[in-house]
């Protein structure tokens, strides 16, 4: 799966009527709502519940486009950015009006800039195909004696001899040395 598709949306919302009552909606079509009600609080009750619902289902795609900017990114207009990185699936709900909840997928870039925005899921990285039995690791090079990584050598000391390695020296003590030795000579 390889080919872009678009990104998925589901927005609940509460549309309230002036006879001070509500109706809950979904943008998708199959959903079952509760009949229109005067009863704001289990109304938003179960607009939450239902959003989550549907984010707990939604498996976030890593092949997904931004749906924040199949929209042109209207939701951040000041902020000029291009989508990129890997994509996320989020809740978008202003708690102070507490009307709409939108779950969505979006790229990492447009994320923090949504407001009321909570993450939910990170689409998973691609697995990496294990390497068949029959196939033989690349060569390394020259053949490496016991405690020395594949591909290293050591020319001081040869397989199997104890010796110590030879101290290290900074460089600044280097260039100082090599002052000094200078001024002796003249």
């Amino acid at each position: 799966m390889t080919e872009r598709v678009p990104g998925r949306a589901w927005t609940v919302r509460i549309t309230g009527h002036s006879d001070r009552s509500a109706t809950v909606s979904c943008t998708t079509p199959a959903c079952r709502m509760p009949p229109r009600s005067k009863d704001i609080a289990a109304l938003r009750a179960f607009a939450a519940r239902h959003a989550a619902a549907h984010a707990k289902a939604a498996t976030v795609r890593p092949n997904a486009w931004c749906h924040c900017g199949s929209q042109h990114c209207a939701a951040h207009p000041d902020t000029a950015t291009h989508c990129a990185g890997a994509v996320l699936l989020i809740l978008r709900h202003d708690p102070t009006v507490g009307r709409v909840w939108s779950i969505e997928e979006v790229c990492e870039t447009c994320a923090p800039l949504l407001p009321n925005v909570t993450l939910l899921a990170r689409a998973a990285q691609p697995r990496r195909t294990a390497r068949p039995a029959t196939e033989q690791p690349p060569p390394q090079g020259p053949a490496a004696g016991p405690g020395i990584p594949g591909g290293f050598s050591s020319p001081a000391a040869g397989p199997g001899e104890d010796r110590p390695a030879p101290a290290r020296r900074s460089r600044r003590a280097l260039q100082h040395s090599r002052r000094r030795r200078s001024g002796q000579n003249r």
